[in-house]
């Protein structure tokens, strides 16, 4: 082995090195909106956003801005998300480029009276990170509902044949 190969193998070895320090910190952030999400704190929510982040919630409200996530968020949790818990997952990140990537979590909202959150609030998001001045932060989230084919979505498949 050659000087030329030995360093193009402690190149890649560097860029595998920073890969996973990204997906550590990626994670770290999901686990820092779900800490926040759990102690109803709309600051420390909208801290793990950008300043001009877009935010589409599961019924298809479009939030715009740091802020605006962070304040309805927390007239959510002074409200009828009083008390509730973040259970959550990232299932998948890909990085499109060294300081933006996509990664798709799984997440159920546990009302305060609630032993475990029931299978039919389960939500599938979509999120855009990117890094800013060395931190990664969420520029873009989109949540849905898990759900399977409503009764008219099956008639028509059904009809279609």
């Amino acid at each position: 082995m050659d000087v030329g190969e030995k360093n193009d193998d402690k190149e890649k070895m560097n860029v595998v090195m920073k890969h996973a320090q990204d997906m550590d910190e990626i994670e770290f952030l999901f686990q820092k909106l779900k800490t926040a999400w759990d102690q109803g704190d709309g600051t420390a929510y909208g801290s793990c956003f950008t300043e001009d982040a877009d935010y589409v919630t599961f019924q298809g409200e479009h939030l715009m801005g740091r802020k605006a996530i962070a304040e309805s968020h927390q007239e959510l949790w002074r409200s009828v998300l009083r008390g509730s818990t973040l259970d959550g997952e990232i299932k998948n990140i890909r990085f499109i480029s060294p300081e933006m990537a996509i990664f798709h979590g799984l997440g159920a909202v546990k009302l305060r009276w609630q032993k475990n959150a029931p299978s039919k609030r389960d939500s599938i998001n979509t999120n855009v990170v990117v890094k800013q001045n060395g931190k990664w932060m969420i520029a873009a989230f989109h949540n849905s509902r898990i759900s399977g084919p409503s009764l008219m979505q099956k008639l028509f498949m059904k009809l279609s044949k």
